[in-house]
């Protein structure tokens, strides 16, 4: 092939055929990029989904919702929500004071951890966050029984007041529960969902626990 390199094409010969390389139509997911997009935008598009997965826990059913797209922002906000419910609330002695804000945030977290292990020891086949995402959410109910608490016991400290809370809290610590089962059964072996069951009941009792027996300093 000497010689060749001294062969030129003159321009005004056409060339025949396609040079361009032909490329696949894009769908708008591959060209969307959060780099792009405005933090505007993206926040509220945070908030929307932090918002469908609240709706998703009030109104409880067989769903991968909660799992599909896990995040932990949600968790956060209701755990700190509630942790700063609960500080400073008076306990039984007189000495000390009640649950604070690291050691309601350490037992919500840590418990939700402890479950989750437990979870995937029995052999559960979804992921170690999208446990925490579920068990974080199902705070919610809970999380709105401490409010309506605080309200109540705005008006005062009696047995009528203890009765209101008592019916509001084990409303809503059963809607945290079955909330949260209703989420998390299908991905566990149908001979060990009672073994997963129970320590997700222990893990509200606590909570509401904590949220009956709070009263303010």
């Amino acid at each position: 092939f000497t010689g060749l390199a001294d062969v030129s094409i003159s321009e005004d010969i056409p060339v025949e055929g396609e040079i361009t390389v032909p490329v696949g139509s894009r769908s708008p997911d591959e060209d969307f990029s959060t780099l792009d997009e405005p933090v505007r935008d993206t926040i509220m598009r945070d908030l929307k989904a932090v918002g469908k997965k609240f709706v998703h826990v009030m109104y409880p059913k067989k769903s991968s919702a909660l799992l599909r797209d896990w995040d932990l922002w949600g968790p956060l906000v209701l755990c700190v929500s509630l942790a700063l419910m609960l500080q400073g609330g008076s306990a039984d002695s007189k000495e000390d004071g009640g649950p604070q804000f690291a050691e309601v945030f350490v037992i919500i977290w840590f418990g939700a951890v402890v479950i989750t292990l437990n979870s995937k020891l029995l052999g559960g086949t979804i992921s170690f966050f999208q446990s925490l995402c579920v068990l974080g959410y199902c705070v919610l109910p809970l999380t709105v029984a401490m409010l309506v608490c605080r309200l109540v016991l705005l008006a005062g400290s009696g047995t009528i007041s203890f009765i209101i809370r008592l019916i509001v809290v084990v409303a809503m610590f059963g809607w945290s529960t079955l909330a949260s089962t209703a989420f998390l059964a299908d991905s566990q072996p149908p001979n060990r969902k009672a073994l997963v069951v129970y320590p997700i009941f222990l893990f509200y009792f606590v909570i509401s626990w904590m949220i009956l027996t709070f009263t303010p300093q």
